[in-house]
């Protein structure tokens, strides 16, 4: 999925205008503003990770491909960025990784889009995305641990674990994310076949993913 970034003309419109704005500013509006610090802060953009389940045979990456299109074309209306979607066709499972103010702009986007809605949507906190290799199968990981029971920084050790063995079975672990109010992390790698991120897993740090993925990427 795209990237969007603002350009260096436009930070310079946005540095230009706040040296305006403080110029002309009177003494009086600056003691109202230092008088007022309960005014609403800016919204901010958090990384929010949707599962669709369809059901086996009831979807394809060719399919799931027109679907983003369609989510790109209406993104902006709602403040919304679609980032990355993957699609396991055996399974029928489509997960979308997006950065939005929250998760009724998603659940917006989607519906005006194609009308497939998620069956849930965890807000996460993503790792620091490793290079893909592209020489190998794509996997999708899933742990489920439970409410209360994860915390990122916990997460953040465990995937540095998984670097240090992941070469010994042939694994490249790109990247994870974690939603701590659900206890639920999900983990992307590059491995020949699903065993070896398991084994990984295994041997860094004995938490075993529930579910695994074997996927297709898009952006």
């Amino acid at each position: 999925m795209k990237h969007l970034m603002s350009t260096f003309l436009f930070a310079g419109f946005v540095i230009l205008g706040g040296q305006l704005q403080a110029q002309q500013q009177s003494p009086s509006t600056a003691s109202a503003k230092k008088s007022n610090p309960s005014a609403s802060p800016a919204p901010v953009k958090h990384y929010f990770i949707d599962v669709h389940n369809l059901g086996p045979g009831k979807v394809t990456f060719e399919a799931v491909a027109q679907a983003h299109a369609k989510d790109l074309a209406t993104e902006g209306k709602y403040g919304v960025e679609f980032l990355k979607f993957w699609v396991d066709s055996a399974r029928g499972t489509v997960v979308c990784l997006s950065s939005a103010y929250d998760t009724a702009a998603i659940v917006k986007t989607h519906a005006e889009a194609h009308g497939l809605l998620p069956d849930y949507i965890y807000s996460v906190k993503s790792g620091t995305e490793a290079e893909m290799l592209g020489e190998k199968n794509i996997f999708l990981d899933v742990h489920v641990l439970g409410p209360g029971k994860v915390k990122a920084e916990d997460v953040a050790a465990a995937h540095q674990k998984d670097l240090a063995v992941q070469k010994k079975h042939g694994v490249n672990f790109v990247n994870y994310w974690v939603n701590e109010k659900d206890g639920v992390i999900m983990c992307l790698a590059e491995a020949p076949d699903s065993d070896a991120v398991i084994a990984t897993h295994k041997e860094a740090h004995g938490l075993l993913p529930n579910q695994v993925y074997k996927v297709k990427q898009g952006q």
